[in-house]
C-alpha cells in the first residue's frame, strides 16, 4: 500500500503496512488531496526474467560471494567457519581464481543451509 500526498509545496511518500490510524490522519489534513494505491500484486519470482538470468549466470564462485554477503559475513569470517582458511583463499575463490574443492563446498553447503550443488 502506498499513500501519495502532493501540494504545491509538500509531497508525502509512505510504504508498507500503514497503520490505518496514519492514513485517517493524512486523510483529515490533507482532506482530497490524498491518493492511495494498493499493491497486492504478487509474482512468482522463479518465473520472471530477472531470475532466469541471474541463474543462468550464477557460477559456483558468485553462489558462495552472494551466500556470504547475504549474511553479513566477511571473508575472513566466512574462511574461520571454514576451518581456517585464509581471506585471500576465500576471495580467490569468489572471484574465480581459485578452485572450490568438493570438502570446502560441502562445507560452505553446511555453514550456509543449502545444497553442495551451488558451490560445485
Amino acid at each position: 500500500m502506498q499513500v501519495h500526498v502532493k501540494t504545491p509545496h509538500i509531497k508525502i511518500d509512505i510504504t508498507g503496512d500503514i497503520p490505518e490510524s496514519i492514513i485517517n490522519a493524512v486523510k483529515k489534513e490533507y482532506g482530497n488531496k490524498v491518493k492511495i494505491e494498493t499493491d497486492d500484486e504478487y509474482v512468482i519470482a522463479d518465473e520472471t526474467e530477472w531470475y532466469k538470468t541471474t541463474i543462468k549466470n550464477m557460477t559456483p564462485a558468485r553462489a558462495m560471494k552472494a551466500c556470504r554477503l547475504s549474511r553479513g559475513m566477511t571473508q575472513a569470517q566466512l574462511g574461520e567457519k571454514l576451518g581456517g582458511i585464509p581471506r585471500q583463499h576465500i576471495s580467490n575463490m569468489e572471484n574465480g581464481s581459485r578452485k572450490i574443492n568438493i570438502d570446502v563446498a560441502k562445507t560452505l553447503a553446511a555453514v550456509f543451509g543449502v545444497s553442495v550443488e551451488k558451490f560445485i
